[in-house]
């Protein structure tokens, strides 16, 4: 992997004087007290601002403020006029715009479609102050009020969003949202390196239309630029498996990669090229070779090229080995640069040592800011995740080579935490997009160079995967050592197949770090979605299980798994989700709000959805398809199975069974899904609406269902949760009962 210039190396530009500010300012009155006459460079964005390293906007303006340039913050903007937009005067240098934390449209919309009623990156929580595809929006309005002025796109909402892409919510392929925004360059991934690179150039006086060399960027171009090799991308992905090294290259070296063996009775096509010798050239280099994908008026009108097209996307996201892409939109190209190069440990701590506030901007008073409440006290450790679940943006997003920070430095943003009003001594987390990915990475550099796999962790973990979990468990214990520190939480999902090849940090984990409540993310028990998600089986599942129990009680402790599952996830039949509501039965969990596959931008599972082939294994005309979940019914017939407990699905479910010939389930015995008989509608709702259980339960007052408010379910009056058996009346729960299921509201996973 080539070396990249530290993002600390930069000469300061001349601003560098003025020192940084308080809080980046959001008005000329702000920028007048720091002595301002303009900004060099304007970031918008769909959140509100908060100087906390959790928030996009704050860790890419101090970076910027960093380098010497003066940073202004166009927080939630009315995007109806430009007005908003020119409340800080022109940019010297170019706007920076980003939708936020996440992508805007599954901000304001549940995976049924139906408009949100909150925003938890809002003041007060208040639906509505972005608008659908915010940073495509932004991007218009910048141009609208100084059309000279470079706008630079970025974000998760970008990012995933770089290439044509199947919208689930108009239920088509849009093009590369580069096209409709009016934006001059596009930013995907941690755009840290990109974003400095691009700002020190521009200040030395290049043009954006000059700087077409910044790995993790794409940009608009009329023709390939002399010099380079084209590559068509149906040569080098002919039918074959996602994770074995296909070499378009003639007279190279590649061999010490990392692959997965063909599956037993798996036949190879004699006659498909394993070289394709495509110029009369001894090698074709790497940095000079460009893919070129099927346009987008070709995989608009043609899922199986949709689908083909993704496949070769995440075939060419290792920063070691990826080759630049381009797709046609009409008579222009939109090139696509390799991934950016991961930050060192010494560029995380750089980043992430930033004079931040820690807290909203005083602009928004005493108003709460929910994702800053849920977050205000965590500390993220790392980056990146190589899980690779299909449903995911995080890899996509972050990468798959994880991006660690030094223990000094989180130790130092700890103490700092402890000057944010409200801390008790309680760290509400210690994590990132896993909990328990810190510091492992790939035994060799050459192999993670090489590799092209889409997981490390699947099928199963790979040979080649470091799973030592020791220093994770030192800084654990160096965290809870310092003073003030009462309690140090970990609320990051689990990645549990990791964590059972370590006992010890199970243990560490398990005694000290779990606050009674434990999530982790199975998210079905049946193979065929399973596979589909790249997900372990179930059977990991029960070691983890049997684990954390024996140590929880070693710990002289009660505590619970809290397990996630998905509804409607391409692969998932009706049976699967029947067979996985046995499992929750027969475990004694009942989940309160269920999740739905969700389609965002970009992902595999999403590519599935919209094609009906999976691009993880061959992608053809002939090839095997997937079952989908599409239809509203089938939709809410899978969330039905997932809360069987719940009467109001009951109808649809007995349907269902005797539909799938399993009349069997249906009854009023312990070993039946669901009951005969169904609760009268007035009293059902009646005990809802009064927070009680049906008339002649034996307890009355106490809450029918476990309410969810983002944090463990608990009952409303502090009392354990409840559970409701086949006869349809409240018992509490014993000791050793397991907890109901629960989804934190809105936030992406």
């Amino acid at each position: 992997m080539q070396a990249a210039k530290p993002l600390f190396d930069y000469p300061k530009f001349w601003a560098e004087c003025f020192g940084p500010a308080p809080f980046l300012p959001m008005s000329k009155e702000e920028m007048d007290q720091l002595g301002w006459d303009s900004c060099d460079i304007i970031i918008v964005t769909g959140d509100a601002y908060v100087d906390h390293p959790s928030f996009g906007m704050a860790i890419i303006g101090r970076l910027l403020e960093a380098q010497g340039f003066r940073v202004g913050i166009i927080a939630q903007p009315d995007w109806r006029s430009k007005d908003d937009f020119m409340k800080l005067g022109q940019p010297n240098l170019f706007f920076g715009v980003a939708a936020g934390n996440m992508d805007s449209m599954i901000n304001r919309y549940t995976a049924d479609k139906k408009i949100r009623s909150d925003d938890a990156y809002t003041p007060g929580g208040l639906a509505g102050k972005r608008p659908d595809r915010a940073s495509l929006v932004y991007s218009q309005r910048c141009k609208e009020a100084y059309s000279e002025t470079p706008v630079i796109l970025g974000g998760i909402e970008a990012s995933l969003r770089r290439i044509a892409h199947y919208d689930y919510w108009q239920d088509k392929v849009r093009r590369s949202i580069l096209m409709d925004a009016t934006a001059d360059i596009l930013l995907y991934g941690n755009a840290e390196r990109a974003v400095v690179e691009i700002a020190q150039r521009l200040a030395a006086g290049e043009t954006v239309e000059q700087i077409t060399d910044v790995r993790g960027t794409a940009f608009v171009r009329r023709d390939t630029p002399e010099g380079w090799f084209e590559v068509d991308s149906t040569r080098i992905d002919r039918p074959g498996k996602v994770d074995k090294i296909i070499n378009p290259y003639v007279n190279t070296q590649d061999t010490a990669a990392c692959a997965i063996e063909q599956e037993k009775g798996e036949q190879e096509d004699p006659n498909e090229a394993k070289v394709v010798q495509l110029l009369a050239h001894p090698r074709l280099e790497r940095d000079r070779t460009v893919i070129r994908l099927p346009s987008f008026e070709k995989v608009r009108s043609d899922a199986v090229l949709y689908a083909h097209a993704n496949r070769v996307l995440h075939l060419e996201t290792n920063p070691g080995n990826a080759r630049a892409l381009v797709q046609k939109h009409g008579e222009v190209d939109v090139w696509f640069n390799p991934p950016p190069i991961p930050m060192s440990t010494e560029e995380m701590d750089y980043v992430f040592g930033m004079p931040y506030a820690r807290v909203p901007h005083p602009l928004y008073g005493k108003e709460k800011i929910p994702a800053y409440e849920m977050i205000r006290f965590s500390v993220n450790i790392m980056r990146g995740c190589f899980g690779g679940c299909t449903f995911c943006s995080i890899t996509e997003h972050e990468g798959r080579i994880i991006q660690n920070r030094s223990h000094e430095s989180i130790l130092a943003e700890i103490e700092e935490m402890r000057k944010v009003p409200g801390f008790t001594g309680v760290v509400s987390d210690l994590g990132g997009p896993t909990a328990n990915m810190y510091r492992i990475a790939c035994k060799d550099p050459e192999i993670e160079r090489h590799c092209r796999k889409p997981s490390c962790v699947w099928p199963g973990i790979c040979e080649n995967l470091n799973t030592d979990h020791s220093s994770l468990i030192e800084l654990y214990r160096k965290a809870r050592a310092l003073p003030g520190v009462k309690k140090i939480l970990i609320a990051s999902g689990l990645r549990y197949d990791l964590a059972v090849e370590s006992p010890e940090y199970v243990k560490e984990l398990v005694t000290h770090h779990v606050g009674g409540y434990l999530k982790i993310a199975p998210e079905h028990t049946e193979e065929g979605p399973l596979s589909k998600m790249m997900k372990p089986g179930i059977g990991t599942y029960d070691t983890f299980k049997r684990m954390f129990e024996k140590f929880s009680k070693e710990a002289g402790k009660e505590q619970y798994l809290i397990p996630y599952f998905i509804a409607a996830h391409p692969g998932t039949t009706d049976e699967d989700m029947m067979n996985l509501a046995l499992w929750l039965k027969r475990n004694g969990f009942r989940a309160d709000q269920v999740q739905a596959f969700y389609p965002s931008p970009m992902a595999s599972a999403t590519a599935m959805y919209h094609s009906g082939k999976n691009p993880l294994r061959k992608v053809t005309y002939k090839s095997d398809g997937v079952t989908i979940v599409k239809s509203d019914q089938q939709r809410r017939l899978h969330k039905a199975f997932l809360r069987y407990h719940d009467p109001k699905g009951w109808p649809m479910l007995r349907e269902a069974l005797e539909r799938m010939g399993r009349a069997d389930l249906i009854g009023n015995g312990k070993h039946h899904l669901i009951p005969t008989y169904q609760p009268q509608t007035d009293e059902y709702q009646s005990a809802r609406r009064k927070n009680s259980t049906p008339a002649g339960s034996k307890k009355a007052g106490q809450p029918l269902l476990t309410q969810h408010t983002g944090l463990p379910p608990r009952a409303s009056n502090g009392s354990k949760p409840w559970n409701k058996t086949e006869e349809g009346k409240a018992t509490g729960y014993a000791k050793g009962k397991k907890r109901t299921t629960k989804r934190q509201p809105n936030i992406p996973r």
